[in-house]
């Protein structure tokens, strides 16, 4: 009884995330629907980040400074010009915004980029799976139900512009999560001698002609 008891109170909180636009750079929409009225607490999701998809901190910092989203990227420095195979996962906090019509509902987007992948056998794309996001709840001035959330280790303020220490909660329960899946598209293995040598072809053509151009019109004391 005492089970049923905990699953009637605790329900839900559902999560909902797209990959919006096409090609390597996207719009990370993530939704949000907490099972409990949570006022006066802030809410952040926790997104797991594949070394595929990163998020670029010095536009992060633009879109802060412009107060168009607010978010925690760790680490804060990364290499943005790596490719899949050399890259590292990323932890991203993103903060979300209360909608007008539900007092439940909450939302917030970032930009995301896809990385460059190894060539692949058989396939043109390789697939990039992002986790389920975790439901946060920071709340200063309110308690929250014990059965349905836990103190979680988050080593992040309630917001981004603040630096005061604050207790997260997330859910105890099983939410209703998903997961999203982006295609970056990959050159064939079996080109790879095609390429290499339709690139040499190239540069030595290149090379030729800039040197009959300088030996033609160049000036040598």
């Amino acid at each position: 009884c005492v089970t049923l008891d905990v699953q009637a109170a605790c329900q839900d909180t559902t999560v909902t995330q797209e990959l919006l636009k096409e090609g390597f750079h996207r719009d990370l929409l993530v939704k949000v629907e907490l099972g409990e009225d949570a006022g006066g607490c802030a809410v952040a999701a926790r997104v797991h980040l594949p070394p595929g998809i990163y998020v670029d901190p010095f536009e992060l910092a633009t879109l802060q400074q412009h107060n168009l989203t607010k978010a925690v990227l760790i680490p804060d420095v990364i290499d943005v010009e790596a490719p899949e195979y050399l890259a590292r996962d990323l932890l991203l906090l993103l903060f979300l915004e209360p909608e007008a019509r539900c007092s439940r509902c909450f939302r917030a987007a970032v930009p995301v980029h896809a990385r460059y992948h190894r060539p692949a056998e058989g396939t043109e794309q390789a697939l990039v799976v992002l986790g389920s996001p975790e439901v946060l709840l920071c709340c200063c001035h309110s308690h929250l139900s014990a059965e349905c959330w836990e103190p979680a280790e988050v080593d992040t303020p309630c917001s981004s512009d603040s630096t005061g220490p604050c207790q997260w909660h997330s859910t105890k329960h099983r939410p209703a999560y998903e997961e999203a899946m982006l295609r970056v598209p990959v050159g064939l293995r079996e080109h790879s001698s095609l390429v290499c040598a339709l690139t040499l072809l190239t540069t030595g053509l290149c090379s030729g002609l800039i040197l009959a151009a300088a030996c033609k019109y160049g000036h040598f004391s």
